[in-house]
């Protein structure tokens, strides 16, 4: 249980008892859920409960509220105090074992829950045109969703990671075109380009390729397939795996879209009109009616989208969650009306859009355009790192614009978050490798055993019965740097949990800098190898928590933690 729910629970239980012992004035019934939260300041103590909302109910003054309420609690491992209407608790010694107890028993399962109960999630997210590399938009949300899904697993929810291949329609003639061109230039045949094809220049490759296969394909077959056995490269080496790539063609070819449209007339849901078909979809949450089939018999990208999440429903799927552009805002009630209109709840679908990136190099924006060469994902990766790419993408709220400044992710210094947070892990993982080396007498440059053997430091990683974590020969700051420490490790349940609930994984980005400066801190005020060995069992103990909890943190961001650096 997080502590934060713990001291939640007792407050609740106390203001029970309050009221039994009418202790809470004119408050007969017990409606109240307390929050607890970290205070700002930390001198009034390590968590904190406000129950100054009781005062209109009980008729008391918030001070009084909270004294009555505190006096109904055995404190046991913490202490307890009283400020206007807070009541606030300080740990010690014991609960702060714990703590690192469980640690050391779950290991890298610490944060793990079961919030989910097993939910079964679709997850689909990138879902770009096989018609080109993919772009710096398209690597944005292939961090986010992958993410998403490592954390959302994590908490107890079945999700399932699909990218949905736009590989039916005008667009995929378009690429044909496109290919047969830079075909016929290859062979220096002279050949004229209308302006809607893709003049980029990554199809001279495709071309080579598609002549050195013998040419025995069709055009839009193989370009199709040949971009995207590149996304999906790419995808691999960014850390990204589907579980499905969901044709679009394959809605058509089962006559699922057709079906679709067949089952939303039946339930008197379209409407002939200037031969067109129309969707009644002003009947729900969308502004107005929209065009199905158009006048030439052709259907529209919302025809096939309709069809393709009644597939994801029919398939079992309770939750339906969708990365698109910010751009696809006025998507969402159309897709949630015709979720309705096919009878389903449209509470089940979720869009999170998420705004642009821009790229900083040499402190101005690179602008991206098609006049200008494309800044692909690809381009990026190579440039900066598959961490660095995904740990600043992943930095800010999908509803933020990113500023990702190339120089800073290159950088090795603490002002670039990546680097400071695997620093941090790499600095951790030395004191441990070092606890089992011989050491050098800086007097005499001797050479003096190890303060550890392999088996003892085996034992601490292990040990589940600490007595405690502090000696009293600490300086306070020494304590209390190890405290927050402890602290700021097991806010990682919390946190891992509101980032799945809340949809966002930035959470753990801020979290693991949060936890890094913790643990420097921590290393600035404690000596962890020193000849005091008792001493030095119980900080290795401490150090081994954070690379358990930090390597966990960036494992389900899908960033490495290197042990050397």
């Amino acid at each position: 249980m997080m502590k934060k729910d713990f001291f939640a629970q007792l407050v609740h239980g106390a203001i029970d008892k309050a009221i039994e012992e009418k202790q809470l004035g004119e408050l007969q019934e017990n409606n109240f859920n307390p929050i607890c939260e970290i205070p700002k300041n930390t001198q009034f103590g390590d968590y904190a409960v406000n129950v100054a909302s009781l005062a209109r109910f009980a008729k008391m003054a918030p001070p009084i509220i909270a004294q009555n309420i505190a006096r109904y609690i055995n404190p046991k491992g913490f202490s307890i105090n009283t400020a206007a209407g807070f009541i606030n608790f300080k740990l010690e010694k014991e609960l702060l074992n714990s703590i690192v107890e469980e640690i050391l028993d779950k290991k890298e399962f610490f944060a793990s829950s079961n919030i989910g109960h097993g939910e079964k999630v679709n997850l689909e997210y990138v879902s770009a045109n096989p018609t080109g590399p993919f772009h710096i938009g398209h690597g944005r949300w292939a961090a986010l969703g992958s993410t998403l899904a490592n954390i959302m697993n994590f908490c107890g929810y079945d999700v399932y990671q699909e990218f949905y291949i736009n590989d039916a329609g005008n667009q995929i003639n378009k690429l044909a075109r496109s290919l047969e061109l830079r075909v016929k230039e290859l062979k220096g045949e002279k050949v004229i380009w209308e302006d809607d094809l893709y003049p980029g220049e990554y199809l001279i490759d495709c071309a080579k390729r598609y002549i050195e296969s013998g040419e025995k394909e069709n055009y839009a077959d193989f370009a199709k397939a040949d971009m995207l056995r590149l996304q999906k490269e790419l995808l691999e080496k960014f850390r990204t795996h589907f579980d499905c790539f969901f044709s679009e063609l394959s809605l058509y070819k089962n006559n699922e879209v057709e079906k679709c449209v067949a089952e939303l007339d039946k339930k008197g849901k379209l409407y002939q009109k200037d031969g067109a078909i129309w969707f009644k979809s002003s009947d729900y949450t969308d502004s107005q009616d929209r065009v199905l089939k158009k006048s030439d018999g052709t259907n529209t990208y919302l025809t096939a989208d309709i069809a393709y999440h009644k597939n994801k429903l029919e398939r079992g799927f309770t939750r339906l969650i969708n990365i698109w552009g910010a751009d696809h805002h006025g998507y969402i009630p159309r897709m949630k009306a015709a979720i309705d209109a096919l009878g389903y709840d449209s509470s089940c679908l979720e869009v999170l859009l998420g705004q642009l990136v821009n790229i900083i190099q040499n402190g101005e924006q690179m602008r991206m355009g098609k006049r200008k060469k494309m800044v692909t994902l690809d381009e990026l990766v190579d440039e900066v790192g598959v961490d660095a790419t995904r740990f600043w993408m992943l930095m800010r709220s999908i509803d933020t614009t990113i500023d990702f400044d190339i120089d800073l992710a290159k950088s090795q210094s603490d002002k670039n978050p990546v680097f400071y947070v695997q620093y941090a892990h790499a600095r951790a993982c030395s004191i441990l490798r070092k606890a089992t080396e011989k050491r050098i007498d800086t007097e005499n440059k001797s050479e003096l055993p190890a303060l550890f053997s392999t088996e003892e430091l085996s034992e601490i990683k292990k040990d589940t019965n600490i007595e405690s974590l502090f000696d009293e020969n600490q300086s306070h700051d020494s304590k209390e740097a190890a405290k927050a420490l402890i602290l700021k490790l097991e806010e990682s349940k919390a946190i891992i949990n509101a980032a799945a609930k809340l949809r966002a994984p930035y959470l753990l980005c801020k979290y693991s800098q949060e936890l890094a400066t913790a643990f420097h801190h921590f290393y600035n005020y404690s000596r962890v190898l020193s000849d005091d060995k008792e001493l030095s069992k119980k900080r290795l103990a401490i150090v081994y928590c954070f690379t358990v909890i930090l390597g966990k943190t960036l494992d389900l961001i899908g960033v490495s933690a290197p042990q050397k650096m």
